[in-house]
């Protein structure tokens, strides 16, 4: 009855800690990815630290967006995508840089090499895990 009782005991608080960073119904593990969250964003449920992040990005990308002179004086313009993720240790690696003249290409990757390094990094499984993301940049000079 002792053994019963402790057994029971580690299954319930396995399946409790479990349902933070996943789900388990019979023999499927089904895992959650949960996004870096970006300093100033630690409180609230999940939803609300991603929406959190998503305006700390776009705040940071506009306030640090500077159109290459000699681009906006010759009337370049293009998209450029950036795709790099966050490490686990909350800081941002870019790994491709695709599209427009290699001039809006150098901008867009200073600009998000320029993100803070995150509060929390991602998480999957309750470990920390890089996560990817890409983010399109726009150059249009409006002459």
């Amino acid at each position: 009855m002792k053994y019963l009782l402790i057994a029971t005991f580690l299954l319930f608080s396995t399946t409790i800690i479990a349902q933070d960073w996943g789900d388990v119904q019979k023999n499927t593990v089904t895992l959650k990815e949960i996004g870096p969250v970006w300093p100033g964003c630690e409180s609230g449920s999940a939803a609300q630290r991603d929406k959190c992040f998503n305006q700390k990005l776009a705040t940071h990308i506009s306030k640090n967006f500077k159109y290459p002179p000699n681009a906006y004086k010759n009337n370049i313009e293009g998209r450029v995508i950036v795709e790099f993720v966050i490490n686990e240790l909350g800081l941002v690696e870019v790994k491709k840089v695709s599209g427009g003249t290699k001039e809006l290409q150098e901008e867009a990757k200073r600009n998000i090499l320029a993100m803070p390094k995150m509060a929390k990094p991602g998480m999957m499984g309750g470990k920390p895990r890089a996560i990817k993301m890409a983010v399109p940049f726009t150059f249009k000079t409006g002459k």
